[in-house]
Parts: structure tokens; sequence; C-alpha cells
């Protein structure tokens, strides 16, 4: 398999070995800099997939080298890994180029699921459905505009809401989707309720489709939901 390659912008070593390795193991080719003022010659020399920048850097800040680094590589997925976490320093991440801003401390499994869900739609790897057709989803058929999912002869009715969660999962396949998207796009809203109400629907899903052990709806903890599927 051909390895991503991550330029990682991390000025503190201890914290930078951990997560170099880490990410290196899940099949992530790693560049680090700990120097704010050598990103862009590194960036122009290793052609990253994906960058991951802290904000507190010797000589440059983040913010100012994500300007340059959009400016040179537009379509370039920036993740802010930063100890600061102000409203206003989240809003100006994402105003300097940034994609996704990641507050310290986090977990590798967090930030895992945030790059391949950025590398997903940098990509467009996400699978769009046609309602009018089945769609494969191990052992089952799912027809969305039926609100049917079909086994071995067969058919469980689906609710309207169960069918859209399902045909997000199914979309993102084998990649993460973050729990606010499905709350907005199924609820409209992201409130306490409607977010409790996404629990018990998963729990249900999870539940029409336990007759296939090779799929899973797995929970990523602060991010949303992986669905493994063949």
């Amino acid at each position: 398999m051909e390895k991503v390659k991550l330029l990682y912008v991390e000025d503190e070593p201890f914290l930078g070995k951990i997560v170099r390795e880490s990410l290196e193991s899940r099949a992530f080719e790693v560049c680090m800099v700990g120097d704010g003022a050598e990103v862009i010659t590194a960036l122009e020399r290793f052609q990253p997939d994906i960058c991951v920048l802290d904000v507190m850097l010797p000589n440059r800040d983040g913010f100012s080298l994500a300007e340059e680094i959009r400016r040179k590589k537009p379509a370039l997925p920036i993740v802010f890994v930063t100890a600061k976490n102000q409203t206003e320093d989240v809003l100006r991440g994402f105003a300097t180029g940034g994609n996704d801003y990641l507050r310290k401390p986090f977990s590798m499994e967090e930030l895992i699921a945030r790059l391949h869900n950025l590398l997903a739609l940098s990509k467009g790897k996400t699978q769009q459905l046609d309602p009018n057709e089945g769609v494969q989803i191990g052992k089952y058929s799912f027809y969305p505009l039926k609100y049917e999912l079909r086994r071995d002869g067969s058919t469980r009715k689906l609710s309207a809401r169960e069918t859209d969660l399902l045909k997000i999962l199914v979309e993102n396949r084998n990649f993460t989707v973050a729990r606010k998207d499905i709350l907005l796009k199924v609820w409209g809203d992201d409130n306490f309720f409607n977010s409790r109400n996404l629990d018990v629907y998963i729990t249900k899903l999870r539940d029409y489709l336990r007759e296939d052990p090779a799929i899973e709806i797995i929970t990523i903890k602060g991010v949303g939901y992986h669905f493994v599927a063949g």
C-alpha cells in the first residue's frame, strides 16, 4: 500500500517523537520539522499529501505558515494541532487556511481519524449512492429509495431517519464521518436531544446489521463514526 506523505510541524521533541512513530506505524511517511523557518523548504522538498501544523513555533508562527502553504498548495489539507484553545485562535486557524483544528492534549486515534477524513474529502473518495439502485453492504442489500434492508430473501423496512443515517455511513464506508455532520444532515441541529437520538439510531443499525460480523459501526470518541463493511 502506498504511504501517505505527511509534513508534521512540532517543536516539542518528546511529543513529536511519539506522534511521528505512531503515524509511521499507520502507513504514513512522516517528515518532521521543529523550526518554523524551515517549514516552507521542507514543504517544497517533501511534497506532502497532508500537513499537521503546530501554531506556537520558533522563528515563525503556524498561522503565517498556513497562509503561505495555502498560497503555494491550495488543495493541501492542513490540520492545526495546538495548545491554543481560545475561540479567536480557532477562528484564525480556519481563516488562515486550516481545514481542521485539534487541541492538545489529543488522542492518536482522533488525529488519525481526522487525517483520513480530510484525505478522503480532498481526493473525492466518498461514494455517492444512487437511491434507485440497491447497494451491497456485506451480506445485505440496501435500497434507500424503498427504505429497505434485505438479506437472504427477508426484508426489513427502515424509517426515514434510519435510511438517511445508513446512507451517510455507506457513502463514507471505510472512512470516518463526523458526529456533528451527521446530526446536521439528518436532524438539522446538533443539540443535546438530537445527539441522544443519534445514539439510539446507531444502536438500532448495529442490531439490524448484526448477522454479518464483517460489518462494524465503530465509535471514534469525540469525533464520530467509522463504518467498516465488505
